[in-house]
């Protein structure tokens, strides 16, 4: 088992990475604050790891459930209010710890029903798809979507720990894995080029789900992430370059209708398009861009926006996005591979292009 801390001060936690760590009840334990658990799911997860958890855990706590819906379609405020009537059913008090056994939706839900539910009660992340395993879990972001916009309606609100099964991504369909890899492939662009060259050489086996590789692909991952949220918590500054490719992709899932496109589908598009303009703008070479391109087809995702954006559409969408900071879209682009930077200054004749060349481009594929 591989562990490394997200260091907060008081608010600091262990991340737990390993094989069959599921079932090691002293993990939960050293989390777990008083004799009530909640445990947060979705019926696709409900039906492989739940019963086993329950099981594990009904021995010492006053174990409840709440299964929702799967889907980034229910990662709503009616979702979260379903959340928040099975602890009130349940008598749940406010030493009560609910624990999240899911992929990103489940865990974003969660932690804002833990953040809220009586102003606040700990919560346990157990992510179980290689996405939420490497990024949505770590830091604290909690929160739900608004048809307006992604993640627009939440908290920061850290967990108690963080549980890593690798074994639960022996059932987390092919499309799944590869959403999450690109995240894993962000963390290389933004922070960590011998971890992006380390990538390129062994994507093979890591698409293979080989034990070691994968691992050590999660460890450097989250703690690349943990280090980033340790220097800034609640997305002051150097936070947001984990944003890379995302202002291109919550306007992609926003258009589209959020869970047509996965996720890591819209950020592997987005990071495209987001490396296209650091190119453009002289940062970056045209062997960098050829060699992020081929990372994210080698994990068999997504290098061109959809057919059904515009460019209107992205400008529409992409000026809702968070990082919108008195009227001026700031983007996370590259100053070299590595090397992440947050900017609203770049050119907007640059900007257009990439998307109108990007468009341009799918369309020409289509036809052919």
């Amino acid at each position: 088992m591989r562990t490394l801390t997200v260091d907060l001060g008081d608010r600091s936690y262990p991340i737990y990475i390993g094989s069959g760590i599921c079932q090691q009840k002293a993990l939960f334990d050293e989390a777990i604050h008083g004799k009530q658990v909640m445990i947060v799911t979705n019926d696709t997860v409900a039906a492989l790891y739940l019963d086993a958890m329950v099981t594990m855990l009904s021995a010492d706590y006053q174990v409840d459930t709440c299964i929702l819906p799967d889907g980034e379609a229910y990662k709503t405020l009616d979702t979260y209010g379903l959340i928040m009537s099975s602890l009130l059913q349940a008598r749940h008090n406010r030493t009560t710890t609910i624990i999240a056994l899911g992929g990103g939706v489940v865990g974003d839900m969660a932690g804002f029903a833990a953040a809220t539910y009586q102003r606040g009660v700990p919560f346990i992340q157990v992510p179980t798809t290689l996405l939420s395993q490497v990024d949505s879990s770590v830091g604290g972001k909690t929160g739900v979507n608004h048809p307006l916009g992604k993640n627009m309606i939440g908290a920061f609100y850290q967990p108690q720990a963080v549980i890593i099964d690798i074994d639960s991504l022996a059932t987390l369909p092919p499309r799944e894995l590869s959403a999450g890899m690109a995240e894993v492939i962000k963390y290389g662009l933004i922070c960590d080029a011998e971890f992006f060259d380390w990538l390129e050489l062994e994507m093979t086996d890591l698409m293979a789900l080989e034990s070691n590789k994968i691992t050590e692909a999660i460890y450097r991952s989250c703690l690349a992430k943990a280090n980033v949220v340790a220097q800034d918590e609640r997305e002051g500054g150097i936070r947001a370059i984990l944003n890379l490719g995302h202002t291109f992709g919550h306007a992609i899932e926003a258009e589209l209708g959020y869970g047509k496109w996965l996720h890591g589908e819209a950020v592997a598009a987005g990071c495209v398009l987001a490396v296209d303009l650091s190119w453009r703008m002289g940062s970056l070479s045209e062997q960098d861009v050829s060699r992020s391109v081929a990372m994210f087809e080698a994990a068999k995702l997504p290098v061109l926006p959809p057919l059904e954006m515009t460019l209107d559409s992205f400008v529409e969408r992409m000026a809702l996005d968070k990082k919108v900071l008195d009227g001026s879209l700031r983007l996370v682009l590259l100053a070299s591979l590595g090397d992440a930077m947050v900017t609203s200054d770049f050119p907007i004749d640059a900007f257009e292009a990439c998307i109108v060349d990007a468009l341009e481009v799918g369309k020409q594929a289509s036809l052919a």
